[in-house]
């Protein structure tokens, strides 16, 4: 899990697309607190303790404490706006947690052992078919990520959330197959994106995904 935050906020009674207009010319940026059966808090944080937080990586899984005139919230960042022209932060939504929260995260896949790797070394490609897996666990014991070892890794292989060794409470939201996280596919396959990965190594998807793409052509001709 990375390493936690302290944020110093300002309680704000006033809401509204006016006030709020009026914190961002001050340089700061409404935000929201809600969660863990209490009230909604807004509140007013600055702009650029937010976004050095945002920048450092692992925002959104990572929990953090908001002190607002003293009082100490122990947070999650569910969701955040950011100016479509000038990618600035415009608003961010916490989630009060506490021991007993339960939350639904996206965890990031890394790939260690890439250099001795023998398909890759053989010419293979890792063709990544997931980047992050969706899970479910506790608010305070969020992984930082999950890593699968390539060093045993042939041509050919599918390497699925079986390959992950689970930390205890944590679970993936997909429950009903060993799902693919990435394949070392043949010297001049090509690239596939990550339906077609998916759908190779696992063949009762076929038919759903051949659908799917009809449906999609017989929109186009509308």
């Amino acid at each position: 899990m990375s390493d936690s935050y302290v944020l110093t906020a300002e309680a704000r009674d006033r809401v509204g697309k006016g006030s709020a207009r009026a914190i961002r010319r001050q340089g700061k940026i409404p935000a929201v607190i809600y969660g863990d059966s209490k009230p909604p808090m807004t509140v007013t944080l600055p702009r650029k303790d937010v976004f050095m937080h945002m920048q450092a990586g692992g925002f959104m899984t990572t929990v953090g404490e908001i002190d607002v005139d003293g009082t100490r919230h122990k947070v999650l960042a569910k969701d955040y706006q950011l100016d479509p022209v000038k990618d600035v932060v415009l608003h961010v939504d916490f989630l009060r947690i506490s021991a007993k929260t339960m939350v639904t995260v996206n965890i990031p896949v890394h790939f260690e052992n890439e250099d001795i790797c023998p398909g890759i070394k053989m010419g293979g490609v890792l063709n990544i078919v997931r980047h992050d897996v969706e899970v479910n666990c506790p608010a305070n014991s969020i992984p930082e990520a999950f890593t699968i070892d390539l060093a045993t890794a042939e041509v050919g292989d599918a390497l699925k959330i079986s390959s992950i060794t689970l930390p205890k409470g944590v679970e993936p939201t997909i429950t009903d197959r060993d799902f693919t996280i990435a394949t070392i596919a043949a010297p001049g396959g090509g690239v596939q994106d990550d339906d077609e990965a998916e759908a190779e190594v696992a063949p009762d998807e076929v038919e759903a995904t051949e659908q799917k793409a009809e449906g999609e052509e017989d929109k186009g001709e509308e």
